[in-house]
């Protein structure tokens, strides 16, 4: 874990601007990887909600090959993140190698009562999904 130094970011794929813009505006390094055939964009240490074994983690997140406007789907995270109280997150025992690490996937997807709304939703807003998953393990 930890930021590399700016000079050395990957930029292997353009991201729309408005995504760009809102993972500079998050002030944490960010690389966009391109990796046997898929693309990544891989943010370092975001904050994790207390309750977890690790304060911060990295997270990557894989663009679907029909976004935008398609739907961004999970979220992988380095290191593995578990509760405080040793308790394994539901649905996190996907594991993907990404740049010589093994990250845990976390399996979310939409719900109808929770669609992806194309022209609505991106980067930003999956984000946002993504940290209120971490918030609700923490209830369960």
């Amino acid at each position: 874990m930890g930021a590399p130094h700016s000079e050395n970011l990957r930029r292997q794929f353009r991201l729309p601007s408005e995504d760009e813009d809102f993972l500079n505006a998050l002030g944490l390094s960010w690389e966009a990887i391109a990796s046997a055939g898929q693309q990544w964009i891989v943010t370092n240490g975001i904050d994790v909600p207390a309750g977890y074994n690790h304060a911060k983690a990295d997270v990557a997140i894989m663009m679907a090959p029909g976004y935008p406007p398609g739907p961004l789907d999970m979220a992988y995270f380095y290191p593995t993140l578990i509760r405080a109280n040793g308790a394994v997150p539901n649905r996190s025992d996907i594991r993907v190698n990404l740049d010589g690490k093994a990250w845990q996937g976390w399996s979310r997807h939409r719900t109808p009562d929770n669609p992806w709304l194309p022209g609505e939703d991106n980067l930003e807003s999956h984000f946002f999904y993504m940290r209120a998953w971490l918030l609700d393990e923490l209830k369960r």
